[in-house]
């Protein structure tokens, strides 16, 4: 990959300057002074990112799938029952975690591109006992944003707990988990939060940490069990050392400068402008005659694009798109996977790369021998962003 290419894949995402300096400082003692500072602060921004002020925050070393992990393994024993909305792969990929910690698990699923109705999953909620609801913020798979808000307040008005699984969404997507009753938000650090992969991070309600105080039974992971980590995440947040298993100090450092250039953003400003990003794709999608995976614009991403490749266009599209200059991701749902492509826009994505992006992606397209007028799609993408100025 040329240092000129620009990533745009659903993650690793492109990074601020800022953060990568912090990766590149003097690794410190993980119990020095000055990186407990560090740590306790990157704490206290994640429940401020999350909006989640009665949260306890973990930032664990691990990727988005250990933090999936950190939550089933410490909220589910032995044949208790677990709903999971399933809106692709990753979705999938959660019921697969469940079922390893011993979960009786129950999907409600959909065809790709579409979301489980929640009146159907409030009925299910409703007509069983179970302990917990999971539900993918946005499936990295498909494109698909979940109805989320209106899914975790079905599970708390019957009782269950509501894991939502926010790796391609947080930061990005508006999501305000005290207001809303959100259980556990879970994160990954190499997508919208804005770091090189690498860490693990959750906010846990105080339901949920009850939850877990309450469990019969030890957690079966040692590496993912709340009891080694909570002690420490309390230890750093006090300013005092602790340890369990060593931090990724640089990884931390560029954690709390990333986390502090999104509160300065503002949250529903970084909201409003994952929006406006991913108005102007859509409007590059359809001028090039483009559809997207989701069924409905409600149902649509702003962090990531889910795009079929037209007829007569295959896989190759997205080497063509590299040669432009740009790195475009292909397809990863299991059903579908040769049939579209997809183009990540969170973090630092602002209307140059837009602009850049759509037009590596007309010229790949006319590579290809897709007819669609020359320049038609990088001049909606520019209308659609001078009109949400």
């Amino acid at each position: 990959m040329s240092e000129r290419d620009l990533l745009m894949i659903p993650g690793p995402v492109e990074f601020d300057p800022e953060v990568l300096r912090a990766l590149s400082m003097k690794t410190a003692s993980h119990v020095a002074p000055e990186f407990i500072t560090v740590f306790g602060r990157a704490l206290k921004r994640l429940r401020e990112v999350c909006l989640a002020p009665s949260a306890q925050p973990f930032v664990v070393a691990g990727s988005g799938t250990l933090a999936m992990e950190l939550a089933v393994a410490n909220l589910v024993e032995q044949g208790e029952r677990a709903l999971v909305v399933n809106t692709g792969y990753f979705s999938d990929r959660m019921a697969t975690i469940l079922e390893r910690h011993g979960a009786e698990v129950v999907q409600a699923k959909c065809a790709p591109g579409e979301a489980p109705d929640v009146a159907e999953v409030e009925r299910l909620l409703a007509g069983s006992r179970f302990k917990l609801m999971t539900v993918t913020h946005v499936d990295t798979s498909t494109g698909v944003l979940a109805p989320v808000e209106a899914l975790v307040r079905a599970a708390g008005r019957q009782g269950v707990l509501s894991v939502v699984d926010g790796v391609c969404a947080t930061a990005g997507e508006a999501f305000h988990q005290d207001a809303w009753g959100a259980d556990v938000y879970l994160t990954a650090s190499q997508k919208a939060i804005g770091v090189p992969p690498g860490l693990a991070l959750l906010t846990v309600s105080p339901r949920a940490m009850a939850a877990w105080r309450a469990r019969k039974t030890p957690v079966r992971s040692f590496y993912a069990d709340f009891a080694e980590w909570l002690p420490i995440m309390e230890a750093y947040e006090g300013g005092k050392p602790a340890y369990f298993a060593t931090p990724p100090v640089n990884l931390v450092y560029a954690l709390d400068v990333s986390l502090g250039q999104i509160l300065r953003e503002g949250m529903e400003a970084r909201f409003v402008r994952h929006r406006r990003m991913a108005h102007a794709f859509r409007a590059a999608w359809r001028a090039m005659g483009l559809k997207m995976l989701p069924v409905s614009e409600s149902l649509a991403a702003h962090t990531l694009s889910a795009v079929y490749y037209p007829e007569g266009v295959d896989a190759g599209m997205v080497g063509r798109a590299r040669e432009q200059g740009v790195v475009l991701a292909g397809g990863l749902h299991p059903q579908l996977k040769t049939r579209y492509f997809r183009v990540g826009h969170m973090n630092v994505v602002g209307p140059s790369d837009v602009l850049a992006t759509v037009g590596a992606v007309e010229r790949a397209l006319a590579a290809a021998g897709h007819r669609a007028e020359p320049g038609s799609a990088v001049a909606a993408a520019q209308v659609e962003l001078l009109a949400a100025r």
